[in-house]
């Protein structure tokens, strides 16, 4: 019994959409890799730059383009300053990331006292950083730091909510090679203990 032959346009038709996907899928992984990340921040150690909820977008360009394997810059692109808002991956545990904005920069001099932030012996002010807790914590890291030095390739970085962040002060530096990139967008944020969209959020820049 004959069988009927595959018809070659269906082929075509079939070959032009798995091509079509393949393509997708690999834009999508080098725009993920290069470009733009989103991310999802799970506490409140950035508040009120940042909220539980709230989805941002991250640069990845902006440094400069990395090998994604090793860390180590390709092409530089811009310098990380104090004050951005980075994304990168935990020291402690570099399968998790954080974020936290950038307070020193290689060969600055950090100090805390009484929850003041100096550096290079100048108040270091950020006009989102926030104090929850009244009290000063006397002799706690938290609260007060004796000077340290941020080594070449290195970062010290804290929560905007700095009563409520685990940040520099408890683990020190980041690795500049861990930095996956700068937030710069919310796109989206979802208030779970209302069940509701903060609607007036949507589309902040991150500051």
């Amino acid at each position: 019994m004959a069988t009927e032959a595959p018809d070659p346009q269906q082929k075509s038709v079939f070959r032009e959409y798995a091509e079509a996907i393949i393509i997708a899928l690999i834009l999508a992984l080098f725009i993920r890799t290069f470009v733009v990340q989103a991310f999802k921040i799970p506490s409140g150690s950035m508040i009120p730059t940042l909220l539980v909820g709230d989805h941002i977008l991250v640069n990845k360009f902006v440094y400069g383009i990395k090998n994604p394997f090793t860390g180590n810059t390709w092409i530089s692109v811009s310098d990380i300053e104090r004050k951005d808002v980075i994304v990168f991956k935990y020291p402690v545990n570099p399968d998790k990331d954080f974020i936290k904005r950038v307070i020193g920069i290689p060969g600055d001099r950090i100090r805390i006292v009484d929850k003041k932030v100096y550096v290079n012996d100048k108040l270091f002010e950020v006009p989102n950083a926030v104090h929850l807790d009244p009290d000063i914590l006397k002799g706690h890291v938290r609260d007060t730091m004796e000077t340290v030095v941020i080594p070449e390739n290195s970062l010290f970085v804290m929560g905007d909510n700095r009563d409520n962040s685990h940040d520099s002060r408890f683990w020190r530096f980041v690795d500049m090679k861990a930095v996956k990139g700068k937030a710069f967008m919310l796109y989206w944020s979802w208030d779970r203990e209302n069940f509701s969209v903060r609607w007036n959020r949507l589309g902040d820049l991150i500051h």
